[in-house]
């Protein structure tokens, strides 16, 4: 899942753009997006979509509820978890104990409504509040529904009292340096994928471009999008060249034809296990 584009959950006419972005998912937003006065009817228009849009072919639809510090989060997945939407993710997590109490509670909505158990999965957005990142190791084992793992500056900033999450050449300053590298760390000790926050500056293809590269080169596997505009670049980014699989391809064989010794020489450089670790990894996110 290498693009994941956010769409207002109230907005009918953003859902049918979004779905021709080639995003490898939407995030139906009913958090910070809508506002209060329009809660409802989000989830009534997104439960809508869900039902309408094209489970098979089309991106797989996640849907952002309200935080669990809201009265609102329990009506969120009364009202969605009947259409099965592929995903839920929770915001503003404190620790895994929050993904936790929201697994619990979609294995009775799942039993209500006939689905299979785990049918509906969980991501969450794990660095927005300075206490968060004090439990960052608590996601490991939190639940089997737990298949990704983002991290978020905004919501960061403004827990912190941050005048801005950017210094003068607009990098993260060192909080949010460690929020992103706290995450990416936490969503591989979990066994789910790490995926890299928005890039705000929507109209800056070349920061996006810029910013995607670092990521995957750190480990990241995709990254979440505000835009249309930004999904062809973060999906060129992620995806693996053509000589990238086929060398990583070759080390795999190499491997394999010398009966998977723990060191072998490729083309006069020696390989141990963490480089076929990796070249698996590879070839798996580019099939």
């Amino acid at each position: 899942m290498r693009s994941l584009l956010f769409v207002p959950g109230d907005s009918e006419k953003k859902q049918s753009k979004a779905a021709l972005s080639g995003a490898d998912a939407l995030i139906l937003d009913l958090e910070d997006s809508v506002s209060l006065a329009h809660k409802e009817g989000a989830r009534l228009l997104t439960q809508d979509y869900l039902g309408k849009a094209d489970r098979t072919s089309g991106p797989k639809l996640i849907v952002r509820m309200n935080a669990l510090d809201t009265p609102f989060w329990r009506d969120d997945l009364d009202a969605i978890a009947p259409a099965k939407p592929d995903a839920i993710m929770i915001p503003k997590t404190l620790s895994g104990d929050c993904v936790h109490k929201v697994s619990k509670y979609l294995d009775r909505l799942e039993g209500d409504c006939g689905l299979e158990r785990n049918a509906i999965k969980l991501c969450n957005v794990a660095t927005e509040t300075a206490a968060s990142l004090f439990t960052m190791g608590t996601y490991q084992g939190a639940s089997a529904r737990l298949f990704a793992l983002t991290w978020g500056a905004e919501d960061l900033a403004a827990d912190l009292g941050a005048s801005s999450n950017m210094d003068e050449a607009g990098a993260y300053t060192g909080a949010y340096q460690l929020a992103r590298t706290l995450s990416l760390l936490a969503a591989v000790a979990a066994d789910a994928m790490p995926i890299d926050s928005i890039y705000k500056d929507f109209k800056n293809m070349d920061g996006l471009r810029a910013e995607a590269r670092a990521a995957l080169r750190d480990g990241f596997v995709g990254k979440m999008a505000i835009h249309p505009a930004q999904v062809p670049i973060i999906n060129e980014v992620f995806t693996p060249t053509r000589e990238d699989v086929a060398h990583a391809q070759s080390i795999i064989d190499a491997f394999e034809s010398a009966g998977n010794p723990g060191v072998i020489a490729v083309d006069g450089v020696m390989l141990d296990q963490p480089h076929l670790k990796q070249a698996k990894r590879l070839v798996a996110r580019a099939e």
